[in-house]
């Protein structure tokens, strides 16, 4: 059986990844995930670029808002809600983008190098 494909996008702030995504989520029948460690966060907007929801132009994302910051949150909570996510967005027959602030992209490369 072969892997399903997953597109991750990495970069530094303020580099564009927000709109690429987004337009390429349009493009491929995609959604998108949020690989970043602050934007997990609710009511932390300062600072971390969220997308508002006029910018994520009805597109859905995931991993954004849903963690209190007074909750702890490991790595291995988010490889779990991480390929949970994926696991939802290929069961509706659409593509996963993982969006992922800095170029230390190597770190996280596990989450997504799934075995079938």
């Amino acid at each position: 059986m072969q892997k399903p494909k997953v597109i991750v996008i990495a970069g530094p702030t303020a580099s564009g990844k927000t709109s690429l995504s987004i337009k390429l989520a349009k493009q491929i029948n995609g959604e998108i995930i949020s690989a970043d460690s602050m934007q997990i966060y609710k009511d932390m907007n300062i600072g971390t670029a969220k997308p508002t929801e006029e910018e994520k132009e009805g597109i859905t994302h995931y991993l954004l808002d849903f963690v209190s910051p007074d909750k702890r949150y490991s790595v291995a909570d988010f490889k779990k809600d991480a390929e949970k996510s994926i696991e939802e967005i290929l069961k509706k027959g659409k593509t996963p983008i993982v969006v992922r602030r800095d170029r230390s992209l190597h770190r996280f490369t596990y989450i997504w190098n799934r075995v079938s």
